[in-house]
């Protein structure tokens, strides 16, 4: 028999709607923002409700009542008179077994729910498609405790039916890195070892330190009680204990192979060994085409770059005769001597400008250089070309400069979606999955609402946020202030996970619709402990998820 907590409560100024209620309980009953709580209500069906915000009130008229009742003011005595006090809790509606949102009536009873009552009245019950996103817990100081893992409907992440994920919080505490590779991990368990379900792919980007460089080597636990407790934790969520399977690493060249890259000569050569890892060049034939992502961050009102780049990509001038980037970086500089401009049109001063900033990134990075190894040297858009179903792939662009780590994501990103839409479907063993998988760190740094409009890195990521799950594209992103990202890539996420923030963030217009206790907890949010969102749940929830199984450098 369910326990009973309380009973709805009506007043004048407070009226039971169709949309919330209050109800009243003792003192002491311990309930927690996100509990379900049941009615009983018209014809025999049963009204669930999410609980939203708990207060506490006595028959005290004010505050002067209660310090004068206190002997003016001694914390030391006790009341003469004992204060009646209760409980009352408002709470949001979120479903009825008939679909009967008549208002609940006064009095009725409130109890708490049971494991399948939680999964029916949050839409987790019979769930299809299911992939693993978490678990929750429900009434943790109470008897009543439930534990219940938290599927979502994969066709509401991944496609068709909604796509994209973001995911905010503040640096550190919020984790997000971490719950993205579960999520992750947990599509990949799904889609790897499920039979008659779509192929998927992966390509994720190292953006610091290396934190995604051992992603299928086992987690070397502190002891082994957190070991068991967190393989546990994995087994009873459905998922599989091991660390990510078919990975392929990618780093930026170096003559010494580890300059550009915070993997140890001894790690590099181990993946080498194991034919897993490979370095990166970009070749002046088959990149040039891609300069305009060098200008991605940089404002031109006047399009005097995007007319340089014309330029260039069309050939004229000696562009047409040239095969390496040193030549290349020759002509610019001839172009920026007086009266040698080569176009009319664009100026000294506008080749001198697009010089500076090329030179930049390309004059003497041996990034830029043609292929000599094809064994273990690639290049990036080749080596996308072939990805194939269940495959991870990892780009690290962590010790590179903010311009190259831009460079380096919109190639990686403009070959996934010209690969999707078949642009290389004539060549040889290219074959692609039906769906690919993007994860991005930072996403601020080249799709926030101050990115120029013209970047070609923020209009690759808005096509495929706007047109991505038709093309089976799909964007998971990570930032830490959810406002700074452009709304038009928030605005189509069908999936959004909220960490720890901070009161500033919560302030924004991105969080109006969010319960203001809600609001309040995403302020003291532990690590391991999201608020999530998706089409599919009737309410936010706040969920939990357990430590990677995958290797994490300390």
């Amino acid at each position: 028999m369910s326990k009973i907590i309380g009973k709805v409560i009506a007043t004048e100024k407070n009226p039971s709607t169709i949309d919330d209620f209050y109800f009243w309980t003792k003192p002491d009953m311990i309930l927690n923002p996100f509990d379900v709580v049941k009615i009983k209500h018209l014809k025999n069906s049963i009204t669930y409700g999410v609980i939203e915000e708990i207060s506490h009130i006595t028959d005290t008229a004010n505050f002067l009542s209660d310090y004068i009742s206190n002997d003016f003011g001694d914390v030391l005595t006790e009341e003469n008179t004992y204060r009646i006090g209760m409980n009352y809790v408002r709470a949001k509606i979120i479903g009825n077994t008939c679909n009967i949102y008549i208002p609940l009536i006064n009095n009725s009873q409130v109890s708490l729910a049971d494991k399948n009552e939680v999964q029916e009245a949050l839409g987790l019950k019979n769930v299809k498609n299911p992939v693993t996103c978490g678990y929750l817990e429900m009434y943790s100081n109470d008897e009543n405790k439930i534990t219940l893992p938290v599927k979502m409907d994969a066709r509401f992440l991944i496609g068709p039916e909604g796509a994209h994920l973001n995911i905010s919080g503040i640096s550190g505490l919020a984790a997000k890195t971490s719950y993205a590779m579960f999520l992750l991990k947990a599509i990949q368990d799904k889609y790897l070892y499920e039979k008659n379900v779509d192929d998927v792919a992966f390509l994720l980007f190292n953006v610091k330190g290396k934190d995604l460089l051992a992603i299928d080597e086992p987690n070397e636990f502190e002891n082994a009680t957190e070991k068991n407790t967190t393989l546990s934790l994995y087994k009873e969520l459905g998922m599989k204990t091991t660390p990510f399977k078919n990975v392929k690493y990618y780093y930026p060249y170096s003559k010494n192979k580890i300059g550009n890259t915070y993997l140890s000569k001894e790690e590099y050569d181990n993946q080498r060994t194991l034919n897993k890892a490979m370095l990166y060049k970009y070749s002046y034939e088959d990149d040039k085409d891609n300069l305009d992502l060098m200008f991605a961050s940089l404002d031109d009102p006047n399009q005097t770059i995007d007319s340089i780049l014309n330029y260039i990509i069309s050939k004229q001038g000696n562009f047409g005769n040239l095969t390496s980037w040193s030549a290349f970086l020759e002509e610019i500089q001839e172009k920026c001597q007086a009266g040698r401009s080569g176009d009319k049109e664009i100026t000294v001063s506008s080749w001198r400008r697009f010089n500076r900033i090329i030179r930049k990134l390309i004059y003497r990075n041996p990034i830029f250089d043609r292929i000599h190894d094809y064994t273990e040297e690639t290049r990036i858009g080749e080596a996308l070309k072939h990805i194939k179903k269940n495959e991870v792939h990892v780009i690290d662009i962590a010790k590179l400069n903010e311009g190259m780590q831009g460079f380096v994501f919109g190639d990686a990103i403009r070959t996934i979606y010209n690969l999707q839409l078949g642009e290389y479907s004539g060549e040889k063993d290219v074959n692609p999955p039906r769906k690919i998988i993007i994860f991005i760190d930072e996403l601020n740094k080249y799709a926030s609402q101050d990115s120029p409009k013209n970047s070609p890195i923020l209009q690759q990521i808005l096509d495929i946020a706007e047109r991505g799950r038709s093309l089976g594209i799909i964007l998971f992103s990570a930032e830490q202030f959810r406002s700074a990202i452009h709304s038009r890539v928030t605005g189509n996420c069908s999936s959004h996970a909220y960490g720890r923030t901070n009161a500033i963030e919560i302030a924004k217009s991105d969080y109006k619709y969010v319960p203001q206790v809600y609001k309040n907890m995403m302020t003291r949010l532990k690590q391991g402990e999201y608020i999530i969102q998706n089409p599919i749940f009737r309410s936010l929830l706040n969920i939990k998820f357990p430590k990677p199984l995958y290797k994490q450098y300390k």
